[in-house]
């Protein structure tokens, strides 16, 4: 069937891919794909977007062949798709107009760790998973945890936030520098190792976030910090969701240093109950955790527990073994997953909003009551300290009245959260789902990007339909 989100055409260069691709599989040789099934699998698959797969996939090793294949591929004016690990929720990985995909799994190295400066340097393709067991024995970690098994090449691109942004902050904040590869073949590097500079313009900025759009990053600088000394968590039930945001509210205008606060609301407590082998008081419930010295933590645990006693909080079940937290932890980034089992054979659709702490409450309570107006199926989680919450909506995509009203409904909250002074997305990005929502968010601003798009791919070859239209 078709899905009721309109997607920017874009025109297919016949020729020029059928120039290229020859020239690609004699370079590359077994690392150039073709087949089917690998070109499927570099489509988008994880939303309800058509999967619109490349011409071909070139699995890079090196910041010298991505600037082969962007010559190529410039020359003869043929997309070029960034492909990380393929978790993106909003068809950031589709290749409306062909073209190649450019596959970085084989660019995982940590090239430097500078704990003295508490950075690092990395290649793309590693994850934020595999980086963390790298310094495992170093006392530092890198705390941008999106839940999925993401490339940090992908996160940079996409902005990417998690349960850890509520204190470290985003992807925005915690890359010092990146090296990327322009539509014109050149390599930028954005600065140096400095944690701060005024020479000119921030390249990092402008490219983190950009999906692709403006170039292919190959290497990153990234902010580490210290493995805390102490770590308390658990989980807090609430009479209501409002109850529940509301404690949130009170606790970051608190100025408590929480390190992660999640909402789980009640039909999402009992998924993760079934999936992840939880017991927990199906309701809605605050994931707490709280960094720093044991004094400090045993503090701001203090102030949370009395804050979320005046909004009617049950029995606060706090875990002191990191065992029993992992557990805790493991079922909150396992939600996709426990989703997918509260209805069997249905797909599951994200999508997220942020909106200023102020207004959550207010935000997810209309949200709430849209989902049980508008008959879905669709738990609710989010990082909530952010403002930023999730609704995973299960889907009979054979469906179509029930596909439509998704499709409504989804249109409502972006627009919800924009008029409270949001954003449609807080942490997915843009993509093909969300193009349409930016003009009522950024105004004259979409303006503005779309010049700065064509001056710097004035042919329209980098990762072409996704945020901006070319017209």
């Amino acid at each position: 069937m078709t899905i009721p989100i309109a997607i920017e055409p874009v025109s297919r260069n016949e020729a020029g891919i059928a120039t290229a691709l020859p020239l690609l599989a004699q370079r590359f040789g077994e690392r150039f794909a073709q087949s089917e099934a690998v070109r499927q699998q570099h489509g988008h698959t994880l939303t309800w977007l058509t999967n619109q797969p490349p011409d071909g996939v070139v699995f890079v090793e090196s910041t010298e062949e991505v600037v082969e294949i962007v010559r190529v591929c410039g020359e003869h004016r043929v997309p070029i798709i960034p492909f990380g690990a393929g978790s993106s929720l909003e068809g950031h990985l589709n290749a409306p107009g062909g073209g190649i995909s450019i596959d970085f799994t084989h660019m995982k190295r940590v090239i430097a760790v500078h704990g003295e400066d508490l950075d690092c340097v990395i290649e793309p393709g590693i994850t934020h998973y595999e980086l963390n067991e790298y310094l495992r024995d170093t006392g530092l970690f890198f705390p941008i945890d999106p839940g999925a098994e993401a490339s940090l090449g992908g996160m940079a691109a996409t902005r990417a936030s998690g349960t850890n942004a509520v204190r470290y902050g985003t992807m925005r904040d915690n890359v010092i520098n990146l090296t990327a590869v322009m539509p014109d073949g050149s390599v930028v590097k954005t600065g140096n190792r400095a944690k701060k500079s005024s020479a000119g313009y921030d390249l990092a900025r402008l490219l983190i976030g950009s999906e692709g759009t403006l170039g292919v990053i190959t290497e990153l600088t990234l902010k580490l910090h210290g493995i805390p000394e102490a770590i308390s968590g658990g989980v807090c039930p609430f009479p209501t969701v409002e109850d529940a945001c509301n404690a949130v509210i009170m606790t970051i205008q608190s100025g408590i240093p929480v390190a992660r606060i999640e909402l789980l609301d009640a039909l999402q407590v009992k998924a993760c109950n079934a999936y992840s082998k939880l017991d927990l008081e199906e309701v809605p419930t605050l994931f707490v955790e709280f960094h720093g010295s044991p004094a400090s933590v045993a503090e701001q645990s203090e102030g949370f527990g009395q804050i979320a006693a005046e909004f009617g909080a049950g029995a606060f079940i706090w875990e002191t073994s990191a065992e029993a937290r992992n557990k805790l932890w493991k079922a909150r980034h396992d939600v996709y997953w426990a989703c997918v089992g509260l209805r069997p054979g249905a797909k599951a659709i994200a999508t997220d909003a942020c909106v200023p702490i102020s207004r959550l409450a207010e935000c997810v309570g209309e949200t709430v009551a849209d989902i049980e107006k508008t008959g879905l199926v669709a738990p609710i989680v989010g990082h909530v300290g952010d403002g930023n919450f999730h609704v995973t909506m299960l889907l009979d995509i054979s469906d179509a009245d029930e596909v439509e009203r998704a499709a409504g409904f989804v249109g409502r909250l972006n627009m919800r959260a924009i008029g409270m002074d949001g954003t449609c997305t807080g942490e997915h990005g843009v993509g093909q789902g969300k193009m349409k929502y930016l003009a009522a968010e950024h105004g004259a601003g979409v303006a503005v990007m779309r010049t700065i798009k064509r001056a710097i791919d004035p042919d329209n070859i980098m990762n072409p339909g996704k945020i901006i239209a070319a017209n």
